[in-house]
């Protein structure tokens, strides 16, 4: 919903964690986007970066 309320598009497969589809890199840590959760609080800048996976 975060990715979507800024205007970025995420590829997404099984919106459950075990596919993979949606890893994203956020500030240098690979996370699954559909299970991730953004925390709450003042506002930080975040540096997220799309995967590069050659099987996708």
């Amino acid at each position: 919903m975060a990715a979507a309320a800024a205007g970025v598009s995420i590829p997404t497969g099984c919106l459950g964690g075990s596919c993979g589809a949606c890893e994203i890199d956020v500030n240098g840590t690979t996370v699954r986007a559909c299970v991730a959760v953004v925390p709450g609080g003042r506002p930080v800048g975040l540096i997220v970066e799309f995967a590069d996976d050659p099987h996708w």
